[in-house]
């Protein structure tokens, strides 16, 4: 009778074992690449669907709440006090109260918030920017580039609202008329709000968003 052979049985365990555990490195480098792509696969279409929600790219409406667009605090509602007199501006979206969507699918909704002393703003101005907090929307007239300066104006003392890209230059307190470069109108302007020290949206922009067609 021929007997059994116990270690020829562990040794097959074994490989099986090895096998089953993916002790082959090339096997296991396969998996983890796998297992890495399924995870990228997962999270990708999340970090997208911020900008995909119903309501992300429609125009700011009344009573959306404004959140910070950059920075630390990204994605913070900003109250009256976060801002200071005299500058520096603040970049924000809009937000949907309701929803909580913030409205950044598109680039035309980005606004900038400044707050200046109400006496230096003109009628129209002073008229949609309680406690002197003024709000524009960030495209640049001239060729689209962002807002992205808060510096003293070309010709006079005051600190205006600049774009880098060709120079123009807006008043803030003059409902963002253009006072030096070749943007070719001013920005259009958020009519705002504020209650208990929260900032929201009193109305639809007031002007044309965006650059120039065929400049």
């Amino acid at each position: 009778m021929q007997q059994s052979n116990p270690s020829a049985s562990i040794e097959q365990s074994g490989e099986s074992d090895a096998v089953g555990s993916c002790t082959d490195p090339t096997r296991r480098a396969v998996l983890t690449a796998l297992a890495g792509c399924a995870c990228l696969a997962a999270i990708e279409p999340a970090a997208a669907d911020d900008e995909d929600q119903p309501g992300a790219s429609e125009r700011p409406q009344k009573a959306d709440q404004l959140v910070r667009a950059e920075g630390d605090k990204a994605g913070e509602v900003i109250k009256s006090d976060d801002l200071t007199l005299g500058g520096p501006p603040i970049r924000a979206w809009p937000r949907d109260p309701k929803t909580s969507v913030v409205r950044k699918g598109s680039r035309l909704n980005e606004v900038v918030l400044v707050k200046l002393d109400p006496k230096e703003l003109d009628d129209a101005t002073r008229a949609r920017a309680p406690d002197g907090i003024v709000c524009y929307s960030v495209i640049c007239s001239h060729a689209g580039c962002p807002i992205t300066a808060w510096v003293k104006e070309n010709q006079g003392d005051k600190n205006v609202l600049k774009c880098l890209c060709h120079n123009s230059e807006y008043d803030p307190r003059q409902d963002a008329q253009v006072v030096f470069g070749p943007a070719p109108r001013r920005l259009a302007a958020l009519p705002l709000t504020v209650a208990d020290g929260a900032i929201t949206v009193a109305a639809p922009f007031v002007g044309k968003v965006g650059a120039q067609q065929g400049g």
